[in-house]
């Protein structure tokens, strides 16, 4: 029985104020601000603790606030009009966005616009009036079969009434979410899915929520965890573990390349699809905003076997631990186990700090040579660019460009015969009901905004 992940502790939420991104007069790039509205101007801050401010919108000035359609490829922008300029400010969601204008537009005395009433600009074309998506929310979709079920909830095989489209369904208790103290870890997951938009990443394609639970809508992955079908076979050929490791290491970079550090990769957080590719799930340890190589964070969390060096020492680090993993992942593939498992955790933390690898004799020189350049226990060492990584001996027979496009053909193809085969499924979960309530010993209360901003639904584009 593998140790369950280790997640970060909660954190302070606030209201009328939170981080945005502006775009600067002088030079029109976007920089992330702290925005505070305050009594008779909006204040905006590099952070939260308001010691260095940049700058300020008179709130007499304000002559309209509106939503924008998309504005420089961005999307959840909105205008503030003044008399002396227009000020561009991007949300993080389009519930985010229509909580701002709505704030602002109280203190300027004026009623809540709702998503329906929302102030549109004359330049606002009629075609994006006409685009506006409708809401989508439980009642759209069939409930069907489990699929899974965790510490927090359930997943279940849906499809959706007007499309047919078969999808699963992640349904989260809210209560659950924070007696755990849980809440950010799920802020996390839906805000790092909505952003992405990878082959071998999970997608998402809408969150909403009741007054109990929270849902996220993805693509059903019925090809089995990559943990299943290792756990089977014992371990891989390397020319199997050098296709995943390939898709596996594509995903991990893009998501680098985004500000994002994953912090929990493992074979059960790989699934396969209906054609053999891999598909990276949960993102809920994952932390936003490392954009450049030196960012740290502290949080220690992740799975025991795969935690790098630096995180068991307490130290500050960098998007360097993902690449830690990986390694530790390509070595699990080819052996059944982690390099340096132990059952007792506090003897594996002692391995992963000070004990040498043992590569099995059955191991090409290439690989030996990679894992050992991912396991190396100086960060700034480690083996971490993508360009570098791809020019590996052992990734040689890997056409790169291929291999994103989904060209190549993976060596394995699960036993999948439809969109809605649910043979990879364990048992245990398709013999539960989906309508059964989930456990909640704590019942905590859960506080009317703790999940502001959940929402999410990709905007229509005009013309479709």
């Amino acid at each position: 029985m593998r140790a369950s992940s280790v997640v970060p502790q909660e954190e302070k939420m606030t209201s009328k104020e939170g981080y945005i991104h502006k775009e600067g007069i002088q030079i029109q790039n976007w920089k992330k601000r702290f925005l505070a509205i305050e009594k008779t101007v909006i204040s905006y801050y590099t952070n939260e603790y308001k010691r260095d401010k940049k700058g300020e919108i008179k709130i007499a000035a304000i002559k309209e606030v509106k939503p924008l359609s998309f504005y420089k490829n961005r999307s959840y922008v909105f205008a503030v009009v003044t008399t002396g300029r227009t000020y561009y400010i991007q949300g993080s969601d389009d519930e985010n966005r229509q909580r701002w204008i709505d704030a602002i537009n109280g203190v300027l005395g004026r009623s809540p616009t709702g998503n329906k009433g929302a102030v549109i600009s004359h330049s606002t074309s009629k075609a994006h009036l006409l685009s506006e998506p409708k809401k989508v929310g439980v009642s759209d979709f069939q409930q069907l079969k489990v699929i899974g079920r965790g510490g927090f909830g359930r997943v279940l095989l849906v499809k959706k009434k007007d499309t047919g489209q078969y999808y699963a369904m992640k349904i989260l208790k809210k209560s659950s979410i924070v007696s755990r103290g849980e809440v950010i870890h799920t802020r996390t997951e839906k805000s790092v899915l909505a952003k992405i938009d990878h082959p071998f990443l999970a997608k998402l394609y809408y969150s909403f929520q009741t007054d109990e639970y929270l849902y996220f809508i993805m693509d059903f992955i019925n090809g089995g965890e990559l943990f299943f079908h290792l756990s089977i076979e014992k371990k891989f050929t390397e020319d199997r573990a050098r296709f995943y490791s390939a898709e596996i290491i594509s995903g991990i970079s893009y998501l680098h390349q985004h500000g994002i550090i994953y912090r929990d990769l493992k074979p059960e957080n790989i699934l396969l699809d209906r054609s053999g590719h891999v598909v990276m799930t949960d993102f809920g340890l994952s932390k936003e905003g490392l954009n450049s190589p030196t960012d740290r964070t502290i949080t220690f969390c992740g799975t025991p076997e795969y935690l790098a060096p630096e995180v068991i020492s307490g130290e500050s680090y960098t998007k360097a631990i993902d690449w830690w993993s990986v390694g530790t992942l390509i070595f699990e593939m080819l052996t059944g186990l982690p390099p340096f498992y132990d059952q007792n955790e506090e003897s594996m933390y002692e391995k992963i700090m000070k004990s040498d690898i043992k590569f099995p004799h059955h191991l090409s020189h290439e690989v030996v040579d990679l894992i050992q350049k991912f396991l190396i226990r100086d960060p700034q060492s480690r083996l971490q660019d993508y360009e570098l990584i791809k020019k590996h001996p052992w990734f040689a027979t890997i056409n790169w460009d291929k291999l994103l496009n989904r060209d190549l053909t993976p060596p394995f193809i699960p036993a999948v015969k439809s969109s809605d085969d649910i043979g990879n499924i364990d048992k245990e979960f398709l013999e539960q009901e989906v309508d059964e309530e989930d456990d909640d010993e704590n019942n905590s209360p859960v506080q009317p905004d703790a999940f502001g901003g959940f929402t999410f639904q990709p905007p229509v584009k005009a013309g479709n």
